[in-house]
Order: C-alpha cells, then sequence, then structure tokens
C-alpha cells in the first residue's frame, strides 16, 4: 500500500504565497505522475498542476505563472509553490501520484488526505 501524507496548508492573505508538500511512502517501484487537485465549496474537484515521469508539466489556467509544480524524486515528494494567491484559490487541495507498486502489473492513483488553504481578501 502507499501512505501520503500532505502539509503545508493554512490561511494567507490575497497575495501571499504558500507551499504544499506531499510525501508519498511504501512499496513504490516507479511513480509515473503526481499532482494536485483542488476542491472548493460548493464546487467539483479540479486539476490545479500535474507531473509526468519525464518531467513535463501541465497547469490549469487560473494558476497559470502562479503556481508551480516539482517533485524530489529521491523522496518521493511534490510540491506544489503557491505564490499571488488570490480568495478564489481557497480550497481543500488534495495530492495524487499515480504508482507501480512492487509485484503490480498495473498502476493505480493514490490521494493524500487534502489540505486547507484559505485565502482572504
Amino acid at each position: 500500500q502507499v501512505r501520503l501524507v500532505e502539509s503545508g496548508g493554512g490561511s494567507v492573505q490575497a497575495g501571499g504565497s504558500l507551499r504544499l508538500s506531499c510525501a508519498a511512502s511504501g512499496n513504490i517501484f516507479s511513480i509515473d505522475r503526481l499532482g494536485w487537485y483542488r476542491q472548493a465549496p460548493g464546487k467539483q474537484r479540479e486539476l490545479v498542476a500535474r507531473i509526468v515521469n519525464v518531467g513535463s508539466t501541465y497547469y490549469a489556467d487560473s494558476v497559470k505563472g502562479r503556481f508551480t509544480i516539482s517533485r524530489d524524486k529521491a523522496k518521493n515528494t511534490v510540491y506544489l509553490q503557491m505564490i499571488s494567491l488570490k480568495p478564489e484559490d481557497t480550497a481543500v487541495y488534495y495530492c495524487y501520484i499515480n504508482v507501480l507498486l512492487y509485484g503490480s502489473s498495473r498502476p493505480a492513483d493514490y490521494w493524500g488526505q487534502g489540505t486547507q488553504v484559505t485565502v482572504s481578501s
């Protein structure tokens, strides 16, 4: 099994910054994709940023130029650096990984527990 531990959420004023971290542990053979989703009250969960094993990244239009996703392969950790935060960034942020476990022939998705980000105006 895989365990994901998120940290770094909190409350900031508009224009502030936060850095989210998500560390994966377990019987991991390889990680293909890592990413961050968010879900605001009353809204669907949306993809914020994603990084694939070869290093290419994807960002939602709403966060381009403000958020940066990165990973530390040695630590099986993915980060989301968020700057110039806006009130509309307020949401619960979830990390996910697509991972192949030792002894498994098919990759699977795993999710973090979520961390609250609140941006006040």
